[in-house]
């Protein structure tokens, strides 16, 4: 989102100022009961940056040894420009569904924490801001999914913190090295990239920044904490969280891979990461019968489609992959938040109204696989350059195939939802969001085309045309023949991996006992002790060797 003009350091600060001033008024509990009615205002400021991004100065805060700098450029600020909307719609949908609800106080306190993470991380341009800002879009949510205090919220809470601590202990190892290699320990991370490729820190730093924010989009097998999030979260919450906050992750890739030089290994790499997590998504997806758990596997399915285009893009050292994967990122983050307010919204209309929800949303979900003339398509069009002819472009054509079968998996659990009461029909405090939420998921792509391709491609085209509706096609024909194999899908629980793990654990329990008493013994024999010890030492000497 860019404009003639170009903003000010004032405005920068604004984005962030406002939500802190709000933050700071919640510390009245009076005050606090009245700051979920203005929840859709704390990110317009943002929002008013994005549009008029045209290289303005930075801000910054502070003029001590470690200065915060934040910054827009025209990838931070299309995804400032899409978060914000969604924030601001999703605030005004919160406001009523959030009424009444015992922890609504709490829930004001944490959305504003998270947003304003999720608005800084757009904005951050040094690697001290960029961790902390990171770290306040990711640990606040713990507020938000645990929302309404029950088993299933609290077990979804401690996996999201374990994954989000986990992710930020690797992201902050790897700031380190990537500082450490850049002239003079820049802390700017245009500084520290730059350096990257010819730094001796390269390849720990790429695995470490990768593998944190891998955590963060949901790569698998880094992907479990999505489904139980999302299904745990309030309705509002999810879909900020898996529109806007989880893009915290994509800015992150975009601003530290290295596209000015080819990585052919580490960016094949991430591209079969990202292409293996596209259809692991969509194939548990399918096993889903709640709604809001095939949207957040959709999700998983969409960031593993970012992540090739990244990665494609650090293979062959092509710069424009990290402005045509921040316009995927920030079509999905509209069409993502939306069709989960979609959820609450069928949710409060009964079958005889229904179809008004199903047919806008069957247009988002299927705009995902690029239906041709939504902004799904110009989507998928813009990363066809990244993602190239070979491989891994016609595996991209596979998955929008594949997540045109999900997402008409979703549209059939959506309609099971409606109200069984006749005459039902959802408030205009959760209709009016989410039509304006599908209004601009329409116009919002269009309206950034031009900034992220020039407007080289007749979209119109007919041979452009077909190569967005044959993997819709191709879908619909298996959601045919697969609807009738349906009930015979094998039930995975969500967070599959994790589950796996847990029962894992649990035999790996049945056969402590021999393995305490065999350690018992061996504490009792002097030379097991000194057999240990050698052998730690031997390892050690063989991993300095290899250094």
């Amino acid at each position: 989102m860019s404009g003639a003009a170009s903003y000010s350091p004032e405005l920068l600060a604004a984005a962030l100022g406002l939500p802190v001033i709000m933050l700071l008024g919640c510390l009245s509990p009076r005050l606090r009961d009245q700051m979920a009615a203005l929840l859709a205002l704390a990110p317009a400021p943002a929002l008013v940056a994005a549009l008029l991004a045209g290289g303005g100065p930075p801000l910054v805060i502070g003029q001590a040894l470690v200065p915060m700098v934040f910054a827009l450029d025209a990838a931070g600020a299309m995804l400032l420009g899409a978060a914000s909307l969604l924030w601001i719609i999703a605030g005004a949908y919160a406001f009523t569904y959030m009424r009444g609800k015992p922890n609504r106080g709490r829930f004001t306190v944490c959305w504003l924490l998270t947003l304003i993470g999720s608005i800084g991380v757009f904005m951050a341009a040094d690697v001290i801001s960029f961790y902390l800002v990171f770290a306040l879009v990711s640990l606040p949510a713990y507020g938000l999914i645990v929302d309404d205090d029950t088993p299933r919220s609290e077990k979804a809470g401690l996996v999201y913190i374990a994954f989000a601590v986990l992710g930020e202990a690797f992201l902050i190892i790897g700031f380190v090295l990537l500082a450490s290699g850049a002239p003079g320990h820049s802390l700017l991370i245009r500084d520290g990239v730059a350096a990257l490729s010819t730094s001796p820190w390269r390849d720990p730093a790429l695995a470490l920044l990768i593998a944190g924010f891998a955590a963060k989009i949901g790569l698998a097998p880094l992907h479990v904490w999505m489904p139980l999030s999302y299904r745990a979260a309030p309705i509002p919450a999810a879909a900020a969280l898996s529109g806007a906050a989880v893009k915290a992750g994509v800015i992150g890739l975009i601003r530290f891979l290295p596209f000015d030089a080819a990585l052919p290994a580490w960016g094949e790499a991430l591209a079969a990461l990202g292409m293996f997590t596209a259809f692991y998504g969509v194939a548990i997806g399918l096993t889903q019968s709640n709604p809001k758990t095939v949207l957040a596997y959709s999700s998983i399915s969409q960031m593993g489609v970012i992540a090739a285009v990244l990665g494609m893009g650090v293979a062959s050292g092509d710069q424009h992959a990290a402005l045509a994967t921040a316009f995927y990122a920030a079509h999905h983050v509209l069409v993502k938040g939306t069709l989960f307010l979609a959820i609450g919204v069928a949710a409060a209309t009964d079958t005889r109204r229904l179809w008004l929800v199903l047919l806008p949303a069957a247009v988002l979900a299927l705009s995902l696989a690029g239906l041709p003339f939504t902004g799904g398509a110009l989507a998928k069009l813009v990363v066809k350059g990244p993602l190239g002819y070979g491989v891994i472009g016609m595996l991209s054509m596979l998955s929008a195939a594949a997540t045109t079968l999900l997402m008409l998996h979703f549209l059939r659990r959506l309609a099971l939802i409606a109200a069984d009461q006749r005459d039902t029909a959802a408030p205009a405090g959760l209709t009016l969001p989410w039509l304006a939420g599908a209004a601009a998921s329409i116009a919002v792509p269009w309206a950034l085309y031009l900034q992220a391709t020039g407007g080289e491609t007749d979209v119109f085209d007919a041979s452009t045309l077909w190569e967005s509706f044959w993997p819709v096609l191709l879908g619909g024909a298996a959601a045919l023949i697969l609807r009738h194999w349906s009930d015979r899908l094998p039930h995975v629980p969500e967070g599959d991996a994790l589950l796996l793990g847990e029962r894992a654990a649990e035999k790996a329990l049945a056969f402590g006992g021999p393995f305490d008493r065999a350690d018992v013994v061996l504490r009792q024999w002097p030379a097991a002790a000194l057999a240990l010890l050698a052998l730690a030492l031997l390892l050690g000497a063989a991993m300095l060797a290899g250094h």
